[in-house]
């Protein structure tokens, strides 16, 4: 006997752009703001122990200058020559540098805080990672960016056509000037292009590549980093990725997963059809 069920409905489509929305447990906010500012606490610390180191740092600078020259490197001169051929060019690049790196950032991280939770626990130790190595390095080796450098031949467009974004080294208390190496201009913008390619399935997600090409270009043309500060960030970066790659993967295991398929009930045939098992029969004893 065979007892006919109605069919469950079929769940309604899933919408293109909420097949990646994962809304999965989320980092307490508190915890991420009191990380920020320990990275922040740390920074202005790296600052205030750069102020003595000045000469290193014009030292360190003009091996840079002398090593990028003797490996052939490109000049930072040919960069800047072009945007120097137009004042609203040179304008936007220096807006650019100014105003998109730490709002881009902190959008960035918003948005991945929101919509992709798995990839944002990912993401955000990426940050910290590349972040507290360039730290290390601010300090063991600090760097005059070569607008300061009166042999490389660079203006200090900010300064010239603003919008500018130091003061004078002397009296600048927010910003370490001395910190040009890496740069982590072009090591979070990188961050932003690969955070975004993994965490999307969009056929454009690669031209979030143009942000980090854009932003090397910025800062090299406005004298702000050298090649060989986005080169360190780079291999840094690199680094960072391949020690998170568990995570990366536990992300997008997270996130692409199918859902486990509903249990059968027992006796539920394939179509919804729930088959009636039969009565054991018992042979009857023959009465004497």
């Amino acid at each position: 006997m065979r007892l006919l069920s109605p069919k469950p409905p079929a769940p309604a489509p899933v919408p293109a752009s909420r097949r990646w929305i994962v809304p999965g447990p989320r980092p307490r906010p508190v915890r991420e703001l009191i990380l920020i500012a320990v990275l922040f606490t740390v920074y202005k610390i790296g600052r205030v122990a750069a102020d003595d180191r000045v000469p290193e740092a014009f030292r360190n600078a003009h091996d840079v200058w002398r090593f990028e020259r003797d490996v052939r490197l490109p000049h930072e001169n040919a960069i800047q020559d072009a945007l120097l051929h137009s004042v609203p060019l040179i304008h936007l690049a220096d807006s650019y540098y100014a105003y998109v790196h730490f709002p881009v950032m902190g959008l960035f991280l918003l948005w991945t805080y929101l919509r992709r939770p798995a990839f944002y626990r990912w993401i955000r130790w990426v940050v910290v990672g590349l972040t507290a190595l360039a730290l290390v390095l601010h300090f063991a080796v600090p760097l005059a960016p070569p607008r300061m450098l009166a042999t490389t031949g660079l203006v200090d467009t900010g300064a010239r056509f603003g919008p500018a974004v130091y003061g004078s080294p002397q009296t600048d208390t927010v910003a370490n000037q001395y910190a040009a190496m890496p740069s982590l201009h072009i090591g979070w913008a990188i961050i932003i292009a690969v955070g975004l390619i993994a965490a999307t399935r969009t056929r454009w997600r690669w031209l979030w590549l143009a942000h980090p090409i854009a932003t090397t270009l910025v800062v090299v043309g406005t004298a702000n980093h050298y090649w060989l500060d986005g080169i360190i960030a780079t291999l840094l970066l690199t680094a960072v990725l391949i020690a998170l790659e568990p995570l990366r993967r536990k992300a997008v295991q997270e996130t692409a997963a199918p859902a486990a398929p509903p249990a059968r009930d027992l006796g539920e045939g394939p179509a919804g059809v729930i088959e009636s098992v039969p009565k054991t029969q018992i042979p009857r004893t023959p009465r004497a």
